[in-house]
């Protein structure tokens, strides 16, 4: 007998959790470990005015923008992003993201199950 392997289910049923590092960010833990061995997805929600302070992870991050604009420093580069953009941070890649304008900033994250150290840096 095979374990049941897929899943569907309303975001709005996934808890968010508050991210203390920055301002006004919560996170939604789409897809963890207990559905997916090797990927997780997350929803960030990031307030107008806020933002995730410089830092490094140690795994790669793959981002789809769902909603508003914000600036992402990757590194020496800054991009401004918008709905529908995609983002590409290697692994150990300094960034940080700002929220521009008066809507929220919404992205989908999708990254490996590993064990991550996120390191904020000093600016």
């Amino acid at each position: 007998m095979s374990q049941k392997r897929h899943s569907v289910q309303s975001s709005d049923a996934v808890n968010q959790t508050k991210i203390t590092s920055g301002k006004g960010k919560t996170m939604q833990l789409l897809i963890g470990p207990e559905k997916a061995p090797d990927f997780a997805m997350r929803k960030f929600t990031m307030v107008p005015g806020g933002g995730m302070p410089k830092h490094t992870n140690q795994v790669e991050h793959e981002q789809y923008v769902l909603k508003g604009t914000a600036g992402i420093g990757i590194q020496d580069d800054t991009y401004e992003v918008k709905e529908g953009d995609v983002v590409f941070i290697a692994s150990g890649a300094p960034h940080w993201y700002r929220v521009h304008g008066k809507k929220y900033f919404e992205f989908i994250s999708v990254g490996s199950n590993r064990r991550d150290k996120i390191e904020i840096l000093n600016e």
